[in-house]
């Protein structure tokens, strides 16, 4: 995966709190059982804390700007973002806003800008605080994505993949994917509290992997507004290996399998690695978000 080296990067996207300290700093996870199970039910690439009960419950505080800024410092351009990795993921964060932007246009609609939150050890949200357990996810109260950096060194070392810059690219289109169900209404199938293979919790990340295939097909095309040329050039198939494979570690079944020793379909919230795989290779296929009805 590379970056146009001349793009300008647009930092103004990426909100940098790494290194502040959040009001109230009451965010935590419960330790033991409490914190497995909530591991084997699916924080990864999840919606809001406050779903999976890690929100303090006190407070719903705001992440505060950090001192360091680090990534409004140091990303500047296509460049940046092709050798330091929170570059990488302003420039993609970029690229995925710049294509739904355009889709939405292309459709008819608007589509409203959402920032990504690059935060470490804990962040407050208007979802409740969080801390890095939860994994990445999309706080629909605030309309904004969560990240710490982390995450992406656990996707190998404890869930497996083989990592990759395509790979953290998944992550954050997914979580983008979510952004899209927002704007069009469909993220709150998600909330009716249920969960197995069959279940709503499941069709709607199933369908923010296949949103994040869409963005993954078109890449390479999508003109950026400042140069009139892709900020993407050049994705190659050992990349989208890459991001199949991060959504396979990712399955339930696979986490379930590898942490609890057995596979329990019926508390399902994301799917199974092959439907991982499945849904965001048939966006990356088609290009076509209307081929993402997993509700069907």
């Amino acid at each position: 995966m590379q970056f146009d080296d001349d793009a300008d990067l647009d930092t103004s996207e990426v909100q940098d709190v790494r290194g502040s300290r959040i009001p109230g700093g009451k965010a935590t996870v419960g330790g033991g059982a409490a914190a497995l199970i909530a591991l084997l039910l699916g924080l990864f690439f999840g919606v809001g804390p406050d779903q999976l009960g890690l929100s303090s419950g006190d407070e719903e505080p705001a992440a505060t700007a950090s001192s360091l800024a680090q990534v409004q410092q140091t990303c500047r351009t296509g460049r940046d973002a092709n050798t330091k990795e929170d570059c990488r993921i302003v420039a993609v964060v970029n690229s995925v806003q710049e294509f739904w932007a355009q889709e939405f246009e292309r459709r008819g609609g608007t589509y409203t800008r959402s920032p990504t939150v690059l935060f470490g050890n804990q962040v407050g949200t208007a979802c409740g605080a969080a801390t890095s357990a939860v994994g990445p996810f999309y706080c629909p109260a605030d309309r904004k994505v969560y990240l710490d950096l982390g995450f992406f060194a656990e996707l190998r070392t404890r869930f497996g993949a083989s990592g990759g810059p395509f790979a953290q690219a998944y992550v954050v289109a997914h979580e983008y994917g979510h952004h899209v169900q927002d704007l069009m209404g469909t993220l709150s199938r998600s909330q009716d509290g249920r969960t197995g293979a069959t279940s709503n919790a499941v069709r709607v990340e199933l369908q923010a992997d296949c949103y994040a295939g869409v963005w993954a097909h078109h890449a390479t095309t999508t003109n950026d507004e400042s140069t009139g040329r892709p900020l993407i050039t050049s994705l190659t198939d050992a990349d989208i290996r890459d991001g199949l494979d991060a959504a396979a570690a990712v399955g339930d079944d696979r986490i379930q399998e590898r942490y609890q020793g057995r596979v329990t379909p019926e508390s399902w919230t994301h799917g199974s690695a092959k439907q991982r795989q499945q849904w965001f290779y048939e966006g990356y296929r088609t290009g076509d978000m209307a081929r993402c009805n997993t509700f069907r």
